[in-house]
C-alpha cells in the first residue's frame, strides 16, 4: 500500500529522475513529506518558484534529460507560468508538478486555489489534473513521454492534496503507452529526401540555416557531415548556437536582427536555403518577403505545424532531424573545391567583421569581456545568459564548439532566466565551468537564487555587464525614439559586491580594462561558492549590426 505521493516518487525514479527543483507550500506537503523520507531523488530548494522552473530548464538543456520542478498551489503554481511559457517557446522538455486543493474544494475559490491546468493550456504540450490516486502512475509515465518525444516541451501535472494522501495498492503503469491523438513521429518521406538531395547537388550558392531542432535531435554530427561533404556555409539561430563549431571555416555565426553582416548577406544571395530545425521567426527573417529572395527552400522539422507557417518551402520534410540528415548524407555527392561562392563569403568576412568601438575614459567595453571569457575557457564552458544586450554580445563574441553549451531564453526573451538556468546546468555537469553573462537589470529579477547557489557551494561565475541601463530597451529608445530614455536608467541599484557577500558569495567590482583578465582568472579558480563580477562597462554601448524592426536583414545599421 502506497500513498499517492509515494507512488509519484516511485514513478519519478522509474523515469530516471535523480534531481528536482522546487519550493514547498501547504497543498504540496504530502509530496515533500515523501521526499523527506527517501534518499534517491535529490530536492533543490530554490528561493522562488520561477527559479525552480528555470533551473529545471537549464538542467534539461544542458543534459538532454527531462527537467522537473515542483510548486504548491495558487501563487506557487502561477509563479511557474513564465518558465513554462519559456520552455514551450524554446521546446524544452520539463514536467512541472503543482499542488492543488482537495478534489472536493476545486472550483469553490478555496484558499490558494488557481486553475493551473486552464491557465497553462496554451503554453504546454499537455497538462493533467489528477483526479484519482489510481491514475498517478499512468499520468506520470505519459507526462514524461509527451515532454521528451516529437518536438520537446513542457507538461504540467496538477496534484490535489487528497489524491496525494490517499493510500492504495500500487499498480505500475502499463509499459505500452497509447495516448489518443498523440503519435510519435517515425520515418520521413523518402521522395522528399530525394528531391532535397537533387537541389543540394545542383546548388551553386547554398546556405544551411540551422536552429535548436538540431540540438534537440542530437544531430550535430550529421549536420557537420552534411556541411563538410558539400562545403556548405552554416548560419545558426540563437537557439542553434553550438550545434556547429564557431571556429570552422564554414561557420557564418548567427543571422538575423543582430547577426553577422556576412550571414545576412549570404541569406540575401543564396540560391538554396536548407532550413533545419528552425521556425523562421521574425528576429531571423526581418521583412519576410525580402528573406532569401533568390533561394529554393528545403525545410526539415519534426513539427509539421512549422512547415509553411512563415515561409513556404519548395521541399518540406517532416521527420526527426537526425534521421532526415542521415538519409540526405547517404545520397549526397561530395565536393572537393569551395568555388566562387566561398570566395564571395570570405570577402564579406574580411570587409565586415564583428567589431566594437574604443572605450571612453578607460571604461570597459562589454564585447571585450565576452572575448576574454571565450579565450580563457577555450569554448569549453557552459554559458548561460540573461536577456538583452548581454545575450546578443555573447552570441556574437563567444566561440561555441559544442551543442548544449549555450543556454539562453530565445522565443520568450525572459529576463531573469540565466542565473537559475546556470544552477540547473551546474547540477547537470558539476565538473564543467558554468558562467552566467548578465545585465544589471536582468540579474536583479532572480538574484535571490544566490541563496541556492551558496547553500550548495556551486562555483558559478556571474558576469554582470553593468551599464546602469535596461540596455537593449535604451538602445531602441536611442535609435527609434529620439533618445528619450523613459524608465530605462537604473543607476539607482544595489551594491552587487556587498549583496554577493551578504549571501556568502564572493564579489568583485571591475572598473578598468586592465583588471578584466585577472578578475576572470580569479573567479574561475573559485571552487566552493558562486562569484559575482560587477563589470562597469561603457554605459551607452550598442549591439551592432542591427536590423531595424520590420526591415530587410540585408539592410543593417552599423556603429559609426
Amino acid at each position: 500500500m502506497l500513498k499517492g505521493a509515494e507512488i509519484l516518487l516511485k514513478c519519478l525514479e522509474e523515469e530516471g529522475v535523480d534531481i528536482v527543483f522546487g519550493y514547498p507550500g501547504g497543498q504540496i506537503l504530502p509530496v515533500y513529506d515523501a521526499l523527506y523520507q527517501q534518499s534517491k531523488i535529490k530536492h533543490i530548494l530554490t528561493r522562488h518558484e520561477q527559479g525552480a522552473v528555470h533551473a529545471a530548464e537549464g538542467y534539461a538543456r544542458a543534459s538532454g534529460k527531462v527537467g522537473v520542478c515542483i510548486s504548491t498551489s495558487g501563487p506557487g503554481a502561477t509563479n511557474l507560468v513564465t518558465g513554462i511559457a519559456d520552455a514551450y517557446m524554446d521546446s524544452v522538455p520539463i514536467v512541472a508538478f503543482t499542488g492543488q486543493v482537495g478534489t472536493a474544494m476545486i472550483g469553490r475559490d478555496a484558499f490558494q486555489e488557481a486553475d493551473i491546468t486552464g491557465i497553462t493550456l496554451p503554453i504546454t504540450k499537455h497538462n493533467y489534473l489528477v483526479e484519482k490516486t489510481e491514475d498517478v502512475a499512468q499520468i506520470v509515465k505519459e507526462a514524461f513521454y509527451i515532454a521528451r518525444t516529437n518536438r520537446p516541451g513542457p507538461v504540467v501535472v496538477d496534484l490535489p492534496r487528497d489524491v496525494m494522501e490517499k493510500a492504495i495498492e500500487y499498480q505500475p503503469a502499463s509499459e505500452e503507452i497509447n495516448i489518443r491523438g498523440y503519435r510519435v513521429m517515425k520515418g520521413y518521406n523518402t521522395g522528399q529526401v530525394i528531391s532535397a538531395v537533387e537541389l543540394i547537388n545542383k546548388a551553386e550558392r547554398p546556405v544551411l540555416y540551422v536552429g535548436g531542432g538540431v540540438i534537440s535531435s542530437e544531430a550535430s554530427e550529421e549536420l557537420r557531415e552534411l556541411a563538410l561533404k558539400r562545403k556548405i556555409p552554416v548560419t545558426t539561430t540563437l537557439m542553434g548556437m553550438g550545434c556547429f563549431p564557431s571556429e570552422n571555416y564554414l561557420s557564418l555565426g548567427m543571422l538575423g536582427m543582430h547577426g553577422t553582416r556576412y550571414a545576412n548577406y549570404a541569406i540575401g544571395e543564396c540560391d538554396l536555403l536548407i532550413a533545419v530545425g528552425v521556425r523562421f521567426d521574425d528576429r531571423v527573417t526581418g521583412k519576410i518577403d525580402t528573406f532569401a529572395p533568390h533561394a529554393k527552400v528545403i525545410h526539415i522539422d519534426i513539427d509539421a505545424a512549422e512547415i509553411g507557417k512563415n515561409v513556404g518551402p519548395d521541399v518540406p520534410i517532416v521527420g526527426q532531424v537526425k534521421e532526415v540528415l542521415r538519409a540526405i548524407n547517404d545520397r549526397l555527392d561530395p565536393v572537393e573545391e569551395t568555388g566562387e561562392w566561398h570566395t564571395r563569403i570570405d570577402r564579406w568576412k574580411e570587409e565586415y567583421p564583428l567589431r566594437y568601438g574604443i572605450p571612453c575614459e578607460g571604461r570597459i567595453m562589454p564585447q571585450h569581456i565576452i572575448e576574454k571569457i571565450s579565450d580563457l575557457t577555450r569554448g569549453e564552458a557552459i554559458i548561460t545568459t540573461e536577456v538583452g544586450q548581454n545575450q546578443m554580445w555573447t552570441a556574437q563574441f563567444y566561440q561555441f564548439h559544442h551543442p548544449r553549451t549555450f543556454i539562453s531564453s530565445g522565443g520568450l526573451g525572459t529576463m531573469g532566466f540565466g542565473f537559475p538556468a546556470a544552477i540547473g546546468a551546474k547540477f547537470a555537469f558539476p565538473d564543467k565551468p558554468v558562467i552566467d553573462i548578465a545585465g544589471d537589470g536582468s540579474i536583479q529579477m532572480n538574484i535571490q537564487e544566490l541563496g541556492t547557489a551558496v547553500e550548495h557551494k556551486l562555483p558559478i561565475v556571474i558576469c554582470i555587464l553593468n551599464n546602469q541601463f535596461l540596455g537593449m530597451v535604451r538602445q531602441w529608445q536611442s535609435l527609434f525614439y529620439g533618445g528619450r530614455y523613459a524608465s530605462t536608467d537604473i543607476s539607482h541599484q544595489p551594491d552587487f559586491v556587498k549583496l554577493a557577500e551578504a549571501y556568502g558569495a564572493y564579489g568583485r567590482r571591475i572598473t578598468e580594462m586592465k583588471e578584466v583578465d585577472e578578475a576572470l582568472i580569479e573567479a574561475l579558480a573559485v571552487r566552493d561558492r558562486p562569484v559575482v563580477l560587477d563589470f562597469r562597462v561603457e554605459r551607452e554601448c550598442n549591439v551592432y549590426p542591427m536590423v531595424p524592426p520590420g526591415g530587410s536583414i540585408i539592410n543593417m545599421l552599423e556603429e559609426e
